[in-house]
């Protein structure tokens, strides 16, 4: 078992040497190909013999397997960094705004909570003030609009606002509501 370890941490040095010599130029072109960088091809194609010479007791000793071995296990690290930089496109275009100072935190953390607040707060008010609250508030629309969508009158719907927003400032903290007023 000590003899199988040892052979693991130092891997026969020439047949290491050959295998790097015959394909390294080749995988890192090949790798090239689809990262288009040449650091990360480099450091894929390494990895490969490095995942070779791990695992080579389960890998078949005819050049032809060793060599596929080699292409395949470079072509799925190529793909994986490929879906990771996908991953990391994607969450970066996800996020609404920078987030990268600690006040940017700061300011993007006390946004949640008041929104969260609010939010809370919106859902304890009568069925008919909370609609026409989100609709004038929170969708934008102008009071004819809501009148029109709701089958109500403009002046309904300016005392469903009024009624909402004074049962919104009894319902939340007095600094919320400023805030909530200024979001306005």
């Amino acid at each position: 078992m000590k003899g199988q370890a040892n052979h693991f941490i130092q891997p026969d040095r020439a047949l290491a040497a050959s295998l790097f010599e015959a394909h390294y130029a080749r995988l890192c072109y090949f790798a090239f190909r689809f990262t288009g960088d040449k650091d990360q091809a480099r450091d894929i194609a390494q990895e490969a013999f490095v995942t070779y010479l791990q695992q080579q007791q389960e890998v078949s000793t005819h050049p032809v397997a060793v060599k596929n071995f080699l292409y395949t296990t470079v072509r799925n690290a190529c793909l994986n960094k490929l879906r990771h930089e996908k991953v990391v496109e994607k969450f970066a275009a996800a996020q609404t705004g920078e987030v990268t100072d600690e006040g940017s935190v700061i300011l993007a953390m006390i946004r949640s909570e008041v929104l969260g607040e609010i939010h809370r707060a919106l859902q304890t008010l009568p069925e008919v003030c909370q609609r026409i609250i989100r609709m004038g508030y929170v969708d934008g629309l102008k009071n004819q609009k809501i009148a029109e969508q709701l089958g109500v009158s403009v002046n309904t719907v300016k005392t469903h606002k009024k009624r909402g927003l004074q049962l919104l400032r009894l319902r939340l903290d007095p600094e919320i509501y400023t805030l909530f007023t200024m979001l306005l």
